[in-house]
């Protein structure tokens, strides 16, 4: 959680911001004289009552609107929103006592140009805040340790989430279910605690910040006691309900002769929303590919000089849905590398059913050189100009891997597999394999346009740096 020193800061900043912005208002009015001419040249001296009231009006509705109760997930947009509707009470405040008492001369207009500052103050300072604090938490500091109570569709949900977002300053300490296969079976880096009634054990023995109770409502007797527990510890407890399981974005309300109905829309299957992504992925991959065709001929020349067979190397993998494609690469492998895996297989140093080995025998030297740079996946351009892949997906797995999934681990095949990914840029192969997965359904619940562009804007400098 933030600090209290960090949050009377932060309220200080506003206090600046608020006053700054009353005198840009007075300049702007007085000196620059936009919009209307000025009739009495008012002194800042003589505002200085109306000064008192305008601060204290926005630092008052501030506080009741809820512009200081501390949320990690809120976006900057509904700060801003927050700020504006507190403003316009404040503005309201001063208008009317301007209106009731004299002296005359204060400026109706001067007081909305003021607020405008203000508004734009204190949007660049929240920005400045956001950033810091999501550097902060992502390097540790303010961060809530968690302990999740129940690990189904709603708990990974949540699991998900912390992956994804560190910036919201969550670290998962584990989870406990009382399903006998869950309550004992770690999700990646998220250890199982056992059942429910450890629960007490657990607050007893760890420092725990935050319990997020994710259990069906068919468990209100278990979600009560935990909820309870909670309290007597002092520890604070979160409930999501269960009702809705889903991203609230993907949530449809409509209404049958006035009884509500509650429908689950899917985004990424929205038709404007697969066009969107189908533009995107030709506007990057037409250019891409014939930009690096220059690059993937020279690799081919060099991976066949060193090596006999064909340069390109194409596998079937599980795209949309499951379904068979063939994935191209350069070829970064001596010929028929494949027949040789199982006898690697003690070698695997990758979790769940994926075959990694990070210094593989039957890779030749300019592999080495094409997957420390990723040069081998250009040619998956070409898969997703005809359509197999997306730029912006989960990788492609191959069928085998696909064929042990556990049912929440396919939720990844929803979409088509991707050139980059989210779990590309936070990790890539220093996460586990629930992890992958974790992100990449965080990916596919929570899609936009804005998503795609910024994993593609970060994937280049994280590909440059070969980390992974």
């Amino acid at each position: 959680m933030i600090l209290p020193r960090v949050r009377l800061m932060f309220f200080l900043v506003d206090v600046v911001g608020i006053n700054v912005g009353f005198i840009i208002g007075y300049l702007v009015r007085y000196r620059l004289q936009l919009w209307r001419d000025v009739i009495y040249d008012a002194s800042l001296d003589e505002y200085l009552p109306i000064w008192g009231i305008f601060v204290l009006s926005m630092l008052a509705m501030f506080w009741l609107d809820g512009v200081y109760v501390q949320r990690r997930a809120i976006s900057w947009l509904d700060q801003m929103y927050a700020i504006l509707g507190a403003q316009i009470k404040a503005l309201f405040i001063v208008w009317t006592l301007m209106f009731l008492y004299p002296p005359t001369v204060y400026s109706r207009l001067m007081m909305l140009q003021a607020g405008f500052a203000v508004l734009v103050l204190l949007g660049i300072a929240r920005l400045v805040r956001d950033t810091w604090e999501a550097r902060w938490r992502r390097m540790g500091y303010g961060v809530a340790a968690v302990l999740i109570v129940g690990a189904g569709e709603l708990g990974r949900t949540v699991m998900r989430t912390i992956v994804a977002r560190p910036e919201l300053g969550y670290r998962c300490i584990g989870f406990v279910d009382d399903d006998e296969t869950r309550g004992h079976t770690d999700i990646g880096r998220f250890p199982a605690l056992g059942r429910v009634s450890s629960v007490r054990d657990i607050l007893r023995d760890q420092k725990i910040d935050e319990v997020i109770v994710t259990l069906p409502w068919s468990a209100q007797s278990k979600i009560l006691d935990v909820v309870n527990l909670c309290n007597r510890r002092r520890v604070r407890a979160r409930v999501v309900p269960s009702l809705l399981q889903i991203n609230l974005s993907n949530v449809d309300v409509d209404e049958l002769g006035g009884i509500p109905l509650i429908g689950v829309r899917q985004p990424s299957e929205n038709p404007i929303n697969k066009l969107l992504k189908r533009a995107f992925d030709l506007t990057l991959a037409i250019p891409a590919f014939i930009i690096a065709l220059p690059l993937m001929s020279i690799a081919a020349l060099l991976i066949r000089l060193e090596s006999p067979g064909s340069p390109i190397f194409s596998q079937p993998r599980a795209g949309k849905d499951g379904k068979s494609f063939r994935c191209f690469k350069l070829r970064s492998m001596y010929e028929n590398a494949e027949s040789e895996r199982e006898k690697l297989i003690t070698m695997n140093e990758a979790d769940g059913p994926m075959f990694k080995i990070r210094n593989d025998p039957r890779r030749t030297q300019v592999g080495r050189i094409l997957r420390k740079l990723s040069i081998d996946e250009l040619p998956q351009f070409w898969n997703v100009i005809i359509g197999d892949m997306s730029i912006i997906g989960p990788r492609p797995a191959l069928l085998e891997e696909v064929a042990q999934y556990n049912d929440w681990q396919r939720e990844r095949l929803r979409v088509k597999p991707g050139i980059s990914g989210l779990w590309q840029i936070s990790g890539r192969s220093e996460l586990t394999f629930d992890e992958m997965c974790l992100l990449d359904v965080y990916y596919i619940e929570n899609w936009s346009l804005s998503m795609d562009i910024k994993i593609a804007l970060k994937t280049v400098p994280y590909l440059l740096s070969a980390r992974g």
